[in-house]
């Protein structure tokens, strides 16, 4: 269970600037890192790169020991499902779907079907969304849409999640709520946490905090 990087360099387009030249970057097994930077650092895309969401095709990518840079699409895509969970700025639910529908569908895709309905109910219980099983996201707040995009996250029970400005969107009693979750899931399986934020009172509540500019030689 880590992230490591050597030598990566990614651009949206052949004949543009890199977004991100990375010449060594590493997160431990068990390790909960805050990633901060202004907008525009290459933050986000630094962790849709992990993720395997866009492929690189310079450098060396390894997640939990496998060379993602190696990886076509449809095998980057599967590995996420099964190791990486993550959580969208922007939630990225389904908006005709229940908050338990939206759980139930991250196993699904990842064809854990076994016992999914009782373990997305828990997960929602687990989140305090257990009378809001059946609403849909525009019925929820957006801390409540948060939840249900966390309790998708870790469904899969992944070894690694990536949060990507998790509370930007939330007041502070919400964003202090969320991140304790985040840290609380992180801790119980020794996952790796990574979460990118502008805001530094977020990053400050994490034992390693790191400035994006420290790692991007851009």
């Amino acid at each position: 269970m880590s992230i490591v990087i050597s030598n990566l360099v990614y651009s949206y387009s052949s004949d543009s600037k890199p977004v991100l030249n990375i010449p060594s970057f590493e997160v431990k097994a068990g390790e909960s890192l805050a990633l901060v930077g202004k907008s525009g650092s290459g933050k986000s895309t630094l962790l849709n790169v992990i993720a395997g969401i866009v492929a690189v095709g310079q450098g060396s990518l390894k997640v939990n020991g496998v060379e993602l840079v190696s990886l076509s699409e449809p095998r980057r895509d599967d590995f996420r499902a099964a190791n990486i969970g993550y959580v969208f700025q922007t939630f990225n639910l389904l908006q005709g779907l229940t908050a338990f529908e939206n759980v139930l569908v991250a196993m699904t895709f990842a064809k854990k079907t076994s016992d999914a309905k009782s373990r997305a109910k828990s997960l929602l219980e687990r989140v305090g969304l257990g009378e809001k099983l059946h609403r849909k996201p525009r019925e929820l707040s957006v801390g409540e849409q948060q939840r249900v995009a966390i309790a998708r996250a870790i469904a899969n029970e992944p070894s690694i999640i990536l949060a990507d400005e998790p509370t930007a969107n939330l007041d502070e009693q919400n964003s202090q709520s969320v991140l304790s979750l985040l840290k609380e899931v992180a801790s119980e399986k020794h996952r790796v946490l990574l979460l990118v934020t502008h805001e530094k009172d977020v990053a400050a509540c994490f034992p390693r905090s790191l400035d994006i500019k420290t790692i991007n030689h851009v």
